[in-house]
């Protein structure tokens, strides 16, 4: 395997020499923060068109007509005469009000999803953390601990959990944390100040060769701004004593960000007690910086801190018995202990590197410390029948992680080639990972588990992308990735290994990728994906199974459409499939591994945007997935909590200069608690409002969540409880949702 790594590395290495710099070129930058833009289309008349890479730079190597059109979301559209064009000249984008008709569709653009994502979050905005995940079409959050944990996630018929399955990161550092306390994959994303992300990238399935672990049901990556227009101090308040302060500053001087070079800051401070009987006394502090800037000729470094801490207390999941009893309400408590404490900061550093000849080379080193303490109570006394069952996980970690990559784009004949190489490698140490029997929190009962982990996983990928004609575009891809864990259990007695000592185990999988572009028309592109990732595991699965499968591989395909049947409808629909090996999964809440065989899904994605005017956008989207167990017989093999039926969508008014707003809805349809479908989880429908005044210097406005009073159960899950004095009882638990709550704010610019 080593062997066939060097290979594709000299190769990438000797095809870069024939790296063509002859042509048209020149480097797209936003005019009022002079910072490159990435991604934008560049289009010649005979309809060769290419995307500006993150340096904002574009070639070609043949030119013909007379001009050259540029095109941006949110950026007003360039049309320059090739006879006043000089070579390699700056070209300056004015910011103006987002319009679906500048949307371009082309087979050079290989991520379908990117239109809608840059379009979506221009114009509806984030208006909180839960928000930016919901910029994905399809994926629903759920939140059952308080709002310091982070949330649950479902996507494509998977129960993600909170995270497996789901790659998620922040200018490409990972939010992911693997072997977590609480679960694989654990992704809290509350670090995240939503005012600071300018974009959200995202792809759905298994089909892109630079995404490896956990990257099953798509990806998320979340682009913080490299630079902010001005400075702002936001004020918000509203129903159950909730309240925001948040300030975003500029640190260099109007010269200084003239020249390419910014550094600004940005903090928030959030309190609530929340609409649950029990008060949450949530609070949680964040901060960020971010610098970008030029470093000579050839070298841009973007480096970002962040900090966050937060604490609260939690109503958790209660039992549907329980509240049909009329032991406690709908929105009660049983247990008022639970809750918990996370904090986590993080240092991230990437450096461009363009060479003479085009190429680019990223170099990327993050650093996070993260430590986690959560107190919670599932099933109340049903093992201990005179403490209850409180338990306490917790752990602390460093995670160390780099990723780089050298991008080489040449031509063989008309052809044009890219070829990108890259590696990624992250080292996971965390110290006293913990699960335990507890009562009021920290009194000891009972160590289920306690150990000290250190998990490896690296992965080198290629990736070639072939583009034939301005229709038709092929991109294969390999990845290879490795894995090696290590587990020091320090308890004499364990649920799953043989007494305290070291526990080691290594494992291994080679993704291939391949997938297809075709540009039917101006108005539509076609594509077809195909790829195998694989379902990873938490350490203490490895060790304990001593490697066996223990990196299952999942196979998926798309077939879909971007479509523009008008210049202010966009469309993006897709049928795919997706087929799992058999797995094992730790139990975080119980320190137990679980058996999971095979599964397979079938589903369609269908995403439609419409904007009418310069001032009216609509959204929808609607996802069905069909997902079933393989080995277990027809109706006992219903896949939990996998959802089915989805929408979201709503309305927005958008005015630059005076009011604007949206009214959304969301929808989750009713899906299987169990395998046997004895046990349902209730769909919900509910409504968001949104109402803004907006001034040059300052805005005001109202956000209103559940706009009708719905009452809905946010999270649900087949549980075996015990109320104290009862016997056990199998239902479902849940932990409500929102009601009616209203939050308005106060905004300033300077």
């Amino acid at each position: 395997m080593r062997k066939l790594l060097l290979l594709l590395f000299t190769l990438t290495l000797v095809k870069s020499s024939f790296a063509q710099t002859s042509g048209l070129s020149g480097t797209v930058v936003d005019s009022v923060t002079h910072i490159a833009i990435a991604n934008v289309t560049v289009k010649l008349e005979d309809g060769h068109t290419d995307i500006t890479n993150e340096d904002g730079k574009f070639h070609f190597k043949n030119v013909s007509g007379q001009k050259l059109t540029v095109t941006a979301i949110g950026y007003r559209k360039e049309v320059i005469l090739l006879s006043a064009y000089r070579n390699g000249q700056l070209i300056n984008l004015v910011p103006q009000q987002t319009q679906l008709q500048d949307v371009v569709i082309t087979s050079n653009n290989l991520n379908p999803y990117k239109a809608i994502s840059e379009t979506d979050i221009r114009l509806r905005g984030v208006s909180n953390s839960q928000e930016v995940l919901r910029m994905v079409p399809g994926l629903f959050i759920g939140q059952h601990q308080g709002g310091g944990k982070a949330e649950q996630i479902f996507l494509r018929g998977f129960d993600n959990d909170h995270g497996t399955d789901i790659n998620m990161s922040v200018d490409g550092m990972p939010i992911n944390m693997v072997s977590q306390a609480h679960g694989q994959g654990y992704a809290d994303s509350h670090f995240i100040i939503p005012e600071t992300i300018e974009r959200t990238t995202y792809k759905k399935g298994m089909y892109d060769a630079e995404k490896g672990d956990l990257a099953v049901t798509g990806w998320v990556n979340f682009k913080t701004a490299d630079a902010i227009s001005g400075n702002t101090i936001k004020i918000d308040a509203g129903q159950f004593d909730t309240y925001r302060a948040l300030a975003m500053v500029n640190l260099l001087s109007n010269d200084a960000r003239a020249k390419g070079q910014s550094w600004y800051a940005a903090s928030e401070y959030r309190f609530s007690n929340s609409y649950f009987d029990n008060p949450q006394h949530f609070n949680r502090l964040n901060f960020f910086t971010k610098y970008h800037g030029t470093l000579g000729a050839h070298n841009i470094l973007s480096v970002s801190a962040s900090s966050m801490y937060s604490n609260w207390k939690a109503s958790g999941q209660i039992p549907e018995s329980a509240v049909e009893q009329g032991i406690i309400g709908f929105y009660g408590a049983l247990d008022p202990n639970e809750g918990g404490v996370t904090s986590r900061t993080n240092v991230n550093a990437l450096l461009i590197t363009t060479l003479n000849n085009n190429d680019i080379i990223k170099n990327q080193l993050y650093y996070s410390r993260y430590k986690f303490d959560l107190h919670t109570n599932f099933t109340f006394y049903l093992v201990d029948t005179v403490n209850g069952d409180e338990i306490r996980q917790r752990e602390a970690r460093n995670l160390f992680g780099y990723n780089g990559s050298y991008l080489n784009e040449r031509y063989l004949g008309n052809i044009k080639l890219t070829s990108e190489f890259g590696l990624n490698t992250r080292l996971d140490a965390t110290r006293g990972s913990e699960l335990s029997h507890t009562v009021n929190n920290f009194t000891l009962l009972d160590a289920i588990k306690l150990g000290d982990i250190t998990e490896t996983g690296s992965g080198a990928y290629l990736s070639e992308t072939f583009r034939f004609s301005p229709r038709f575009t092929i991109n294969t891809g390999l990845r290879f990735d490795q894995f090696y864990y290590r587990y020091y259990n320090r308890l004499p007695v364990d649920s799953t290994l043989n007494g305290a000592g070291v526990y080691t185990a290594a494992n291994h999988i080679l993704s291939p990728k391949l997938n297809f572009y075709y540009q039917a028309s101006d108005k539509a592109q076609l594509y077809l994906f195909m790829g195998k990732g694989f379902h990873s595991n938490d350490a203490r699965v490895v060790v304990a199974e001593k490697g066996l499968q223990t990196l299952p591989a999942a196979y998926g395909a798309d077939l879909g459409t971007v479509f523009k049947p008008a210049k202010s409808i966009l469309i993006n629909a897709a049928v795919w499939y997706s087929y799992l090996q058999k797995e094992y999964v730790y139990a975080g809440d119980g320190g137990t591994v679980d058996f999971s065989g095979r599964t397979r899904r079938v589903g369609i994605d269908l995403s439609a945007r419409y904007q009418l005017g310069t001032l009216l956008y609509f959204d929808a989207d609607l996802n069905y997935a069909h997902g079933r167990a393989v080995d277990d017989p027809a109706g006992k093999n219903y896949i939990p909590l996998a959802p089915v039926w989805s929408s979201t969508g709503g309305m927005t008014y958008v005015f630059k200069d005076g009011f604007n707003g949206s009214l959304r809805y969301r929808w989750l349809g009713n899906r299987p608690a169990n395998e046997e479908y004895s046990l349902r989880a209730e769909g919900y429908f509910i409504n968001d409002l949104v109402l803004n005044y907006t001034k040059k210097r300052y805005e005001v406005g109202v956000t209103i969540n559940n706009l009708f009073n719905v009452k809905w159960k946010e999270t649900q899950f087949e549980t075996l409880t015990r109320l104290k004095g009862e016997q056990p009882i199998n239902n479902i638990a849940f932990t409500a949702g929102t009601r009616f709550f209203a939050i308005g704010h106060v905004a300033y610019n300077f």
